[in-house]
């Protein structure tokens, strides 16, 4: 009897991202710009590190033979982030991008969940091509609708607390550290949730399918 071919895992959603891996790199820069002003307190020097950490991130993961999408998605928004604290002359302009970007954000996931047609099992379907029939799911698309959800508070949390801090007394000092409370660690249990949320649905359509047959 020929072997049987063991069926290709598909790869999660994190995965697509560049994995946990992907998220940790994204964050080295703007760890770096916070650490160096916080105990040089010089933006051009926060920038230079920042820009060149960004740098060292994505030809690490090219050496490794890793996805170098993520850290040259990164790179380019770190040159932005920098070029604004530039024309701002703040170190706080720095910040200012990925605030806006999570009101863009999570704006563009909280209006596919009202017009039903959440996000997340938009993505999910396209990047494993199996089309758009899980939509016909009430089940799948109240699982994907929670999914999407969780991405929604993550992107409002972090709109709302940076935003504020932003304009406040305590943007020199706080909004760095912030950033990175509010990043890598909301980002994981958003991930959580959506790994969650697609198993639960993929259970769900072999449910449906079992029925039907």
């Amino acid at each position: 009897m020929p072997e049987e071919v063991p069926e290709e895992r598909a790869p999660t959603l994190l995965e697509q991202m560049g994995g946990v891996s992907g998220l940790v790199s994204s964050a080295v820069p703007v760890v770096v710009f916070v650490l160096v002003q916080a105990v040089f307190s010089t933006l051009v020097a926060s920038i230079a590190a920042a820009v060149g950490a960004a740098l060292a991130v994505a030809g690490w993961r090219l050496v490794r033979g890793e996805k170098v999408q993520p850290a040259l998605s990164g790179l380019f928004g770190v040159a932005v982030c920098a070029l604004i604290a530039w024309r701002t002359g703040e170190a706080k302009g720095f910040f200012l991008l990925g605030i806006w970007t999570s009101l863009v954000y999570g704006g563009v996931f909280l209006v596919s969940v009202l017009v039903r047609r959440p996000l997340v099992g938009l993505l999910w379907h396209l990047v494993n091509g199996d089309g758009q029939a899980w939509r016909r799911s009430p089940a799948l698309v109240r699982a994907y609708d929670l999914a999407t959800l969780a991405w929604v508070v993550v992107f409002g949390a972090r709109f709302v607390v940076q935003r504020w801090l932003y304009d406040s007394a305590y943007a020199e000092t706080w909004l760095g550290w912030v950033r990175l409370a509010m990043g890598v660690p909301l980002a994981l249990l958003a991930a959580a949730v959506t790994v969650w949320a697609i198993r639960r649905a993929t259970e769900a359509a072999k449910a449906e399918k079992a029925a039907a047959a």
